[in-house]
């Protein structure tokens, strides 16, 4: 034990020699040293910035589809597979004992019950189609906080009965206001066509222009009044926290499979019915990873082109230091540690620098312009996470540390006479 303490003492000193050995070498040219750090520190700095863009990007996608539809979405399979010929066709019976059930869960906050259905609604002179989803509007605002933003009027509460809030864009076309009376006609669940008067509580913007023309917002009973049923679409099981969602699901799978009256219902996670943040994040992926490549290959060549200058000046006195008796190896090491002092201080520097940034947008915001197909905007923030700020900081050293040494091999190999004999 103490031989190999002694050892390994002996190898971190001898590293620190040979680091402070290639940290003085470095200063020799200082402004080619001083350009190197420069870039890479930026590589650095475009990396993490595009990362934590990203990462920024996926986790608000994440929590506005795991807002959206809970969680977990339990149904019946043909909910999620197959379309239906009428509303409620694959419907949940007996949703409020499942209810009681899975909130039974340690990790479950709520369950919402939802009905989906299309129709017609109408202002007497002009109808126009509709994409209605009946809530329990009480829980929905205590488990989702304000998921909308309200134009005019008020939200709905789980008292009011026959009352609807529609969506901007569909507002406008049936020029509804907050007491507006209105007509929804709907199929019910045997195929009729049944209509309901509503009065509009109020009017609201989900941020997606073709769902404001659309979307209406109807409480439970009423919307299963409409369509003659007292069943729901499906129920959105909202957890405590996003990691909560695989291990729940299990449980929750586990808990239906054991009652023979839920065995043919289906449990999906946000992920599931999130096509949208699946997209995105593919396509992300594809243009960061690109982005990060670049970055990489322009460090390598930075550092290979300093390095590949600081070795023709000083061939001579590798010729030197070989006639003494230093081999090879030794060289080769000491040009890598000094591609590591580059790329360490250019990663470290990029760092700290990107680091400011995503304080700095903190503290004054600026607000990002609407994507194609929304009508707000979102601010401007990055995520810097220990594990992408490793990854990028490692990468940088290792391409330092290579292409130092991959340089430096061809000319430390050269036959000493050559190398005193260079000019």
């Amino acid at each position: 034990m103490n031989a190999l303490l002694a050892s390994t003492t002996r190898a971190l000193a001898d590293t620190g020699r040979w680091l402070r050995f290639a940290a003085q070498n470095t200063r020799r040219n200082g402004r080619r040293s001083a350009v190197t750090v420069a870039i890479a520190a930026l590589g650095t700095a475009a990396i993490l910035l595009a990362g934590g863009f990203a990462l920024y990007t996926y986790q608000g996608l994440a929590q506005s589809a795991a807002r959206t539809t809970g969680h977990l979405i339990v149904g019946r399979s043909e909910q999620f597979t197959r379309d239906e010929d009428t509303p409620l066709q694959w419907g949940l019976d007996g949703a409020d004992a499942l209810r009681e059930r899975l909130l039974a869960d340690p990790a479950v906050r709520q369950v919402l019950p939802k009905v989906e259905f299309t129709g017609l609604i109408s202002n007497g002179e002009k109808s126009t189609v509709m994409m209605s989803t009946g809530i329990d509007a009480d829980a929905e605002l205590a488990i989702k906080g304000p998921f909308l933003t309200l134009r005019e009027g008020r939200m709905l509460t789980s008292d009011q009965r026959n009352a609807v809030m529609l969506g901007e864009g569909l507002a406008r076309s049936l020029k509804a206001r907050p007491g507006s009376s209105l007509t929804l006609l709907a199929s019910t669940v045997d195929g009729a066509l049944n209509a309901q008067d509503v009065t509009v509580a109020g009017v609201f913007s989900t941020g997606v222009n073709e769902l404001d023309k659309r979307l209406v917002y109807i409480d439970l009973p009423s919307a299963q009044k409409l369509l003659g049923s007292p069943r729901v679409s499906s129920l959105g099981v909202f957890l405590d926290r996003m990691d909560s969602t695989a291990p729940a699901q299990a449980r929750v799978r586990a808990l239906l499979d054991a009652a023979p009256a839920t065995t043919g219902l289906a449990v999906q996670t946000w992920l599931d019915q999130a096509g949208f943040y699946r997209s995105v994040k593919s396509l992300y992926d594809r243009i960061f990873g690109a982005l990060g490549l670049i970055i990489g290959v322009i460090v390598v060549f930075v550092v290979t082109n300093a390095m590949a200058m600081a070795i023709i000046e000083r061939t001579r006195e590798i010729g030197t230091l070989r006639a003494l008796g230093t081999r090879p190896g030794e060289l080769v090491r000491s040009f890598a540690f000094e591609g590591l002092v580059l790329g360490g201080a250019g990663a470290l520097i990029g760092s700290v620098l990107a680091a400011a940034v995503s304080v700095a947008l903190l503290l004054f915001p600026v607000q990002m312009p609407p994507p194609p197909g929304r009508s707000t905007g979102y601010p401007l923030q990055i995520t810097l996470s220990p594990s992408l700020m490793s990854a990028t900081m490692a990468a940088i050293l290792v391409l330092a540390v290579l292409a130092s040494a991959w340089v430096a091999r061809r000319t430390v190999a050269r036959p000493i006479i050559d190398a005193l004999a260079h000019t």
